[in-house]
């Protein structure tokens, strides 16, 4: 049960009778950030008040008048201004955790009118290993799915596979010109990276040799503007003032074009020393050209090239479930882009047909209102490009499950392109059901830049779990070492927690983040027994049993009569059952703007919040038999609902740590 939902229901006819707008004044309705003023907080008096020209004291004992809260509420009253304070009755919180106990459920009630909602998430390239950047969409999208099907929404997961295009022409190039047939046979995924990263540095090359005259025409350009202001008199002050500005303006531009410059000239220096690489600069002059070759011979059809295609998917495809499976990540689907590759052309014909695209400079574009460029679906040379695709998506989508709802967990530099893709599938006709983009920030290491290796490369996500796994094992060693022979963990136990608590603590310290946020990746952080980390919260689940084992008290053996006996009148047993009580508040929560660190952040006041009652109620040496029972009851269900917290956010418990 959402106690606050059961609130705003008794508050909702109410103040019906004075906004039309109920939803925004009932969402004025928060938990007490400090109990002496209850544990709930209403504001809307204010807004009210203003409203009606009235005295916001006034309104709000208006509206406790008129509302019912008996059997919910044993004290109101309305304080400072004009806020309506609320205390739960005691007799109901004691009747609801007592329900809550009983439950698989916890207490959380299922949707009454459950939607339909795909989720597309992940979506690596699988022609190259996932690297860092995977992580964020990876773990939001596993647990946004989470939460809405323990909330009784059916779920659709589709990875939308990058398993087509350019970067398969690169690897069919790379193959045919750089493989090494023996490195291949015996372990293909490693050849096929090396080759796919081989050619992307020769395409680079040509990039950047392309660079050079540019830079240098910028950088005369600016260098002329600046003299042409430095000479010039200014008429009057503000004018004065107006060109100093453009000129600092214009040294700021100049020194930027330098700094590139002296980079671009070190690279060239240092690649100028690998005498293999110029051979090949040499002889594959025209790389860039040749690999769109390639690519539209696969996409045409070409028997070899489908051929190596066919050959290359299963390793690709192999060495990303390998991280999937690590992570205990699943999808219902996986249809990647090469899944729609034969439906492209009629998505483009129909938008021709219906005048919702026109040609423009030989492409094909749909113009959409509030946009200064418009969308392309179709190159001048014919080919297709991710919009295609993504339109393709939608249709079939549409067709297949029917959604109510679509989320796009995808970078938030890509916004642009899924606000045009929403945009155009409204024109389309797809006003319903509603598109969503479940944007996220970057992954940065702590010079501030986004996360790379010393060498500057994008870190591999499998050597990312890798390595988290060995910082827990190091800490989980060093703990259990501290500990009486008879108590510590073995070998394997070790290892195993180390796993658990390196994969789950890399996986709450993305979700634990504002999700539109940048944050700073750190092993030591993200580990951490202290603070607001996944090691905290698990270990409040692994003391609960802990207090268990030395208790001799057996959680599946909540009869009747012991749930019967529950007693709260501890103030901290109070203080924790409300917080409890909570859960499906927080589950709701999440699902209003899709934000996991809602769920991160309950569970870690619910685990501080256990902590102050494990201070102040003794549970083994409690004063009777009858209120240990009692407390063994609360311990339990604040271990069920860490547990089922965290499987929420993909993250698993254990029960000794």
């Amino acid at each position: 049960m959402s106690l606050i939902s059961e609130i705003k229901c008794r508050f909702e006819d109410v103040l019906s009778h004075y906004h039309d707008d109920v939803a925004k004044l009932l969402d004025m309705l928060k938990p007490s950030q400090d109990e002496k003023f209850g544990d709930y907080q209403l504001n809307c008096a204010m807004a009210l008040g203003k409203q009606l020209r009235r005295p916001p004291r006034e309104v709000a004992t208006e509206i406790l008048e008129k509302v019912n809260l008996e059997g919910i509420c044993e004290k109101m009253e309305v304080a400072g201004p004009g806020f309506i304070n609320l205390t739960l009755d005691q007799r109901f919180v004691v009747a609801e955790v007592k329900k809550a106990i009983a439950d698989n459920r916890l207490g959380v009630q299922a949707a009454s009118e459950p939607k339909t909602v795909v989720i597309d998430f992940s979506s690596p390239n699988v022609a190259k290993p996932m690297h860092v950047g995977h992580i964020r969409s990876t773990v939001i999208g596993d647990s946004l799915c989470r939460v809405l099907r323990f909330l009784g929404h059916q779920v659709i997961t589709d990875n939308h596979l990058g398993d087509w295009g350019t970067q398969f022409g690169m690897i069919i190039y790379g193959y045919k010109h750089f493989s090494n047939s023996e490195d291949y046979q015996t372990n293909p995924v490693p050849e096929l990276s090396r080759i796919y990263r081989y050619v992307r540095r020769l395409m680079d090359y040509f990039e950047k040799q392309g660079q050079r005259p540019k830079l240098q025409n910028e950088h005369k350009a600016l260098t002329l503007k600046l003299e042409e202001l430095n000479s010039a008199e200014a008429k009057d002050a503000k004018e004065e003032k107006k060109q100093a500005k453009s000129i600092r303006s214009l040294r700021n531009k100049i020194a930027a074009t330098e700094s590139m410059t002296v980079a671009l000239e070190e690279y060239f220096s240092l690649v100028q020393d690998d005498a293999d690489f110029q051979l090949d600069v040499k002889e594959h002059q025209n790389i860039a050209t040749a690999v769109l070759e390639e690519t539209a011979r696969l996409h045409e059809g070409d028997s070899e090239n489908t051929s190596l295609w066919q050959q290359f998917m299963p390793h690709c495809r192999e060495e990303i479930q390998r991280i999937y499976s690590r992570l205990n990540i699943e999808f219902d689907h996986e249809f990647g882009e090469s899944h729609y590759h034969s439906m492209l052309q009629g998505i483009v014909d129909e938008f021709k047909e219906n005048h919702l695209a026109e040609e423009s400079e030989g492409a094909l574009c749909v113009f959409l209102d509030g946009f200064e460029a418009p969308m392309i679906i179709q190159k001048r040379d014919g080919a297709f490009l991710y919009s295609t695709t993504d339109l393709a998506t939608i249709r079939f989508r549409m067709k297949t499950w029917d959604p109510d709802l679509v989320l796009y967990v995808v970078d938030h530099r890509q916004s642009d392109h899924f606000e045009k893709l929403f945009s155009a599938a409204k024109k389309w006709g797809y006003t319903e059901p509603r598109f969503f983009q479940v944007s996220f920030g970057t992954v940065m290491g702590e010079d501030g830049k986004p996360y790379k290796t010393r060498s500057g490369d994008t870190v591999g996500l499998e050597g990312l779990l890798d390595h988290a796994v060995e910082e827990a094992h190091r800490l989980v060693q060093g703990v259990n070492q501290k500990r009486k022979p008879e108590d510590q963990l073995s070998k394997d136990e070790c290892f195993d927690v180390a796993n658990v608590v390196g994969l789950g603590g890399l996986k709450y310290a993305d979700l634990s983040q504002h999700r539109g946020s940048d944050y700073v990746f750190s092993y030591e952080k993200m580990l951490a027994l202290k603070g607001d980390t996944a090691p905290y919260v698990q270990y409040s689940y692994a003391r609960v049993h802990g207090i268990f084992r030395k208790g001799k008290f057996d959680p599946n053996q909540r009869t009747e009569e012991l749930v019967s006996n529950l007693n709260l009148e501890a103030i901290a047993e109070r203080a924790l059952a409300i917080k409890l009580l909570r859960f499906e508040e927080a589950l709701q929560e999440v699902l209003i703007e899709y934000k996991p660190n809602i769920l991160t952040n309950y569970l870690f006041e619910l685990s501080q919040q256990f902590a102050v009652f494990f201070e102040q109620c003794p549970v083994l040496k409690a004063d009777t038999e009858q209120q240990k029972q009692s407390r063994f009851l609360l311990c339990d269900l604040t271990a069920r609902t860490i547990e089922k917290g965290l499987s929420l956010l993909g993250i698993e418990v254990r029960k000794k740590m």
